[in-house]
Order: structure tokens, then sequence, then C-alpha cells
């Protein structure tokens, strides 16, 4: 390997750690506004899952990411430095923010602002662009619901059982749900970085003829995750534990749970969902079943424009980057 590919590898690493440090508020904000865990453990705890998700799922996300986005065959190191620059900027300044944003669609967006200064609206594969921008609106509305589902059935069964003994049950049921969410958090996240890493070992002759995804490549990257994770931001922690909806267990249990199922359907389906999205829709159909105004709508109406605009500026930045280095 050169050392520019090494380089390269090595942000590539870095995005997957701010992946794990900016997205660690999805895995604990709920465990820790609901006071189950302490911040500290509960970052150790989610970073564990994290790191061992890849024993429990495929590489299906990953090879979407590695081929679907945009032609493996024009990738190139200004590519991959371009999506990278891109979607590390764009999650640095969420993250100033304290806006829980995808880094999923930071990365994609990234890859696509290099692609179109390069070789332009030819080199996007659109199906796996539209199925992924599909998952915009899909991925919050299926968390909303199940979140919401679960709630109504959880809240009719302890209907008649004592607050106190609920609230001690779930304390308990949230260690399980955050570990589930934890686990579809890196099934999905860590195989984005897989993708790119893949892409650019591909597209150097490092590959053969196969696009296959290296074991070493995915150790790295859920290793570089589970780090970022214990890290932690702390800034949207705080705004996805309590600036949408106040918590107790057992709302954190079916928020959870929600989100972790609808996880665990995307990434079978090979689909680079935001785990941010659908964490937030989940919060918000639990809050919603209590009441209406439950939910701090205004909130979550900012946290959706920052979803909206996410492609398109990390795409910006990404072609800014790719620009410039091209110059140089």
């Amino acid at each position: 390997m050169t050392l520019a590919i090494l380089l390269l590898i090595a942000l590539a690493l870095l995005f997957d750690f701010l992946n794990g440090f900016h997205d660690s508020a999805n895995s604990i904000a709920t465990i820790v506004s609901t006071r189950v865990l302490s911040p500290r453990r509960a970052v150790v705890w989610a970073a564990f899952f994290n790191f061992i998700a890849f024993l429990f799922f495929g590489l299906h996300v990953a090879n979407t990411i590695g081929k679907g986005i945009i032609d493996v065959n024009i990738v190139d190191k200004y590519i991959i430095f371009g999506t990278l620059v891109g979607a590390c900027g764009w999650n640095i300044i969420t993250w100033y923010l304290g806006l829980p944003t995808s880094s999923s669609h930071a990365l994609i967006g990234g890859m696509i602002g290099a692609a179109l200064v390069k070789a332009g609206p030819s080199a996007l594969v659109w199906g796996g662009i539209s199925k992924t921008v599909s998952f915009i609106v899909i991925s919050p509305v299926a968390g909303l619901l199940l979140g919401a589902l679960l709630g109504v059935i959880v809240y009719w069964l302890a209907r008649n059982s004592a607050p106190f003994k609920v609230d001690h049950l779930f304390r308990k049921g949230q260690l399980l749900s955050a570990a589930l969410y934890s686990l579809g958090h890196g099934g999905n996240d860590a195989q984005k970085t897989m993708g790119i890493i893949a892409s650019l070992l591909f597209s150097s002759g490092l590959m053969g003829s196969t696009f296959e995804i290296p074991f070493w490549v995915v150790v790295s990257c859920h290793s570089a995750i589970a780090l970022g994770t214990v890290f932690g931001g702390w800034r949207i922690v705080k705004t996805m534990g309590q600036k949408i909806s106040k918590l107790k267990p057992v709302d954190g249990f079916c928020a959870e749970s929600g989100a972790a199922i609808m996880l665990f359907i995307s990434s079978a389906m090979g689909v680079p969902v935001s785990t941010t999205h659908t964490i937030t829709g989940a919060i918000m159909g639990v809050g919603s079943i209590k009441r209406f105004s439950a939910v701090k709508w205004d909130m979550a109406g900012r946290i959706a424009w920052a979803w909206v605009i996410t492609i398109p500026a990390a795409a910006l930045i990404s072609a800014t980057a790719y620009f410039l280095v091209k110059l140089l």
C-alpha cells in the first residue's frame, strides 16, 4: 500500500470514530436520561455491543455503500478524500450545533458530491441512491410507528400494575433494549465505512477482480466506531434524551426496542439507514401516545430540517474538497 492509501484508510477510520462519537447519543441518550445507567457505564455498554455487531450481521450494507451509490469504476483516492472530508466536516458542524443528524447520509452526500465533480450525473447509481433517500422518510416514520405500537402494548399490559413495579421492571428491560439498539447501530453504521475502504482498495488494484470486504477492515471499522462511542457526543445526548420528549424507563425501553427492530430489518435488506432518524422517530412515537404535546415539535422540526439538508450540505463540502485537492 502507498502512503496516500494508508492516510485515506486512517481518514476513513477517523470518520468511523466521529460516527460513533456523533451517534453515541442515539445509543445512550435514552438509558442515560432515564437514569438507568450513568453516562460512563452507558457508553461502555453501547460500545461493547457496537463492536460485537459484526458477529450477528452480514455485510449487505457495506456492499451497498461500496458499489451501490456511485460507479465503483470511477473511484480513486481523490473521490475517497472528498467523500470523507465532506462527511467528517458535516458531522463536526452538526455535533457543535447539537443536532442529531445522520452520519450515514453525510457519507452518502460526500460520495455524491465528489462523484458529480469528477464524472457528472452518469457516475451515480440512482437505484441505490433512491432507496437510501426514501428511507429518510421511511426510517423515522417506521421508528415512530414501532415505538408508538410498543408503547401502547406495554402501557396496556401494565395498566393494573403499580408504577414502582413497572419502573423497576423496565429499568432492567432497558439494559436489553439498549444492547439491541447498539447492536443494530454497529451492524448498520460501521458497515458504511467498510464499504468506503473496500472501494478504495478495489479501485487501487489491491483486491483483485472481485469486490469484497476483508476481515481486517470489518474489525477495524467496528473498533473505530466503538472507540468513538466511548468518548461520546454529549451535546447530542442532551438533545436526544430530554429536548424531544421526557422519558421514563418504560418509554426508553419501547423507543429503543422499536428502533432496534427497524435497524435489524434494514441491515438485512442492505439499506444504509440513519440510526439517528430511526431512534428520533421512535422517541417521538412513544412520547405522542401519552399526549400530543409531550413531544416538543419545534425541536423535532429543527432536527427534520437538518436531516433534509445533510446530503446536499455534505455533498457541497465534498465537492469543494475534491476540487481543491485536484488543483493541488
